[in-house]
């Protein structure tokens, strides 16, 4: 495989990362980040390999029993999901995604967004901020 250098890639983000409100005392996981590492070219393939980062941005440990994931949407279809373990306050957890389409699409072309989807428990317990629960990235 070629690899692709990083700088031909066209990447766009709309996110800002909003921090913990004054009223949020408990878990916050929030999807600070995504981005392409890198590119490989397959023939007339290319392989987007993009990194994810959620961290628990809040001031409580989310409870061992928590069920949570990034699903992720490409121009508004799910078309995975990744599962997050429960984070301390401060712990970070990343996550890959491979997504290949024609080496001949337009760069920024192909939209992506990032949410997480709290299964359990249900309600606010484990995520005081739903704010931030979203990234979108161009790629």
């Amino acid at each position: 495989m070629l690899a692709i250098p990083i700088l031909a890639v066209f990447l766009a983000s709309n996110n800002t990362i909003a921090l913990v409100p004054s009223g949020c005392r408990g878990p916050d996981p929030a999807i600070v980040s995504v981005a392409v590492k890198h590119v490989d070219q397959n023939g007339t393939v290319n392989v987007y390999h993009m990194r994810g980062t959620v961290t628990n941005a809040g001031k409580r440990a989310q409870t061992s029993n928590v069920l949570q994931f990034v699903d992720i949407y490409l121009h508004g279809e799910k078309v995975d999901s990744r599962g997050i373990p429960p984070l301390r306050p401060g712990q970070s957890y990343s996550f890959g995604y491979d997504f290949q389409r024609s080496s001949d699409a337009a760069d920024g072309s192909s939209r992506f967004r990032f949410q997480i989807d709290m299964r359990q428990p249900p309600g606010s317990a484990q995520d005081c901020n739903p704010s931030n629960d979203t990234f979108t990235l161009r790629v």
